[in-house]
């Protein structure tokens, strides 16, 4: 047999070999009959965890899968099981092991990250892998502006490649209703918006039942998608109470200094965008009005730029910090166009490559008394490290 002709023979098997795993895996889909795939900017890992759990609590058999900070696998007892990647490298082909995996454990429900960024992959996802009943776009903010951009807008389009087809889709979003609209109407879906009166009726007292700084949007959000499956709220609430939040999530840790000054931590380094970071760092300033100093402790990537750039540029418009500490790679780039936006150089310290304990000695020495210290920008590395450091030091408080 001549080259061409191996050749040819083995392209044939290999189609052949796609063709019935797409088969099969179309056969996985169709034994799950409740399949969520959430998407959005900001509060993926959170949603997925909390719908996940409210319908546990339903007694139905959920798997569930996140990737956020650590990418997790949650089954339907909630045990939650590492995903591993070859050379830790995300592949939107992952997505097919975990609807088989649902499958083979003969989960009634799917709750799906949407783990892709690059547009067309996220409407492949969505109309080629997952085929959600319940599509979730949570939000549409200016975030991954040099993948989904440039502008706000473009990035919702982008993340409405995931809309499903002859389905629902629920969102919390209340901008650029019209490409909501269109999009729904270009797939056959209806379009349930989770409105603010919706958030409202959540109250802070059943809010403060989370172990962890939930938001009122997500959780109405949850709540809407449990109702449309006959969950009543009382009962979804009970299951998320229990959540295990995921590793970025906001958390508050307390640290007191032998009895002379106390230091709040505020982990929002997950919060990649300005808008979701201003919220949580307002918020935390709030919380904290007793304590007369606040520090921003920014994350910041080499293969983060745009996003570096974003904070820098927004930052000058929010309640000003005493202190600003960055951290991770490339600070100098940040200090710099932070300072064209006005901020004084004398405000900033750069502790680019410097560990965890070094991070803690500049926020404990910066003030002698008693203050409020926020992260934000980005979890990995550095960010993630502090992280740590706080948790295994200090009390959390919600």
């Amino acid at each position: 047999m001549t080259t061409f002709g191996i050749i040819t023979i083995s392209t044939i098997v290999f189609l052949l070999y796609l063709l019935l795993e797409y088969v099969f895996h179309i056969q996985n889909l169709k034994s799950i009959p409740v399949r969520i795939h959430v998407n959005g900017t900001r509060g993926k890992s959170s949603v997925t965890r909390l719908i996940a759990a409210a319908l546990r609590e339903a007694d139905l058999k959920v798997v569930a899968k996140t990737t956020g900070t650590i990418p997790r696998l949650i089954t339907d007892q909630g045990v939650e099981l590492p995903v591993y990647r070859l050379a830790d490298q995300p592949n939107i082909i992952e997505q097919l092991k975990i609807v088989s995996f649902a499958a083979k454990n003969k989960a009634n429900v799917l709750v799906m990250e949407c783990m892709a960024l690059n547009p067309e992959l996220q409407s492949i996802t969505e109309l080629n892998m997952i085929k959600s009943t319940h599509g979730i776009i949570i939000n549409t903010r200016a975030d991954h502006l040099d993948v989904m951009g440039p502008t706000e807008r473009d990035v919702t389009l982008a993340l409405l490649g995931t809309t499903p087809k002859n389905a629902k889709l629920f969102t919390s979003e209340r901008n650029y209703m019209q490409e909501f609209t269109m999009a729904c109407h270009d797939r056959n879906s209806e379009l349930i918006v989770v409105s603010e009166q919706d958030d409202n009726k959540i109250s802070d007292e059943e809010m403060s039942n989370f172990s962890y700084m939930e938001h009122k949007a997500n959780v109405a959000l949850a709540i809407k998608i449990c109702q449309s499956l006959n969950v009543p709220k009382d009962v979804a609430l009970q299951g998320m109470y229990k959540v295990m939040p995921d590793v970025g999530a906001a958390h508050e840790y307390t640290l007191d200094v032998d009895g002379v000054k106390q230091v709040a931590f505020i982990n929002g380094f997950a919060a990649n965008d300005p808008q979701s970071s201003q919220e949580i760092w307002d918020s935390a300033i709030e919380r904290n009005q007793s304590k007369p100093h606040k520090i921003m402790v920014i994350n910041t990537r080499s293969d983060r730029l745009d996003r570096s750039k974003q904070i820098a540029e927004s930052i000058s418009n929010w309640k000003l910090a005493d202190k600003y500490i960055i951290i991770g790679s490339h600070c100098l780039f940040l200090i710099k166009t932070a300072m064209k936006q006005g901020l004084s150089s004398n405000l900033f310290v750069n502790a680019e490559g410097a560990k965890s304990e070094m991070i803690f000695d500049i926020i404990m020495d910066t003030f002698d008394s008693s203050s409020v210290v926020v992260g934000i920008g980005n979890i990995k590395n550095e960010g993630l490290e502090l992280i740590q450091f706080f948790q295994n030091r200090s009390q959390v408080t919600t």
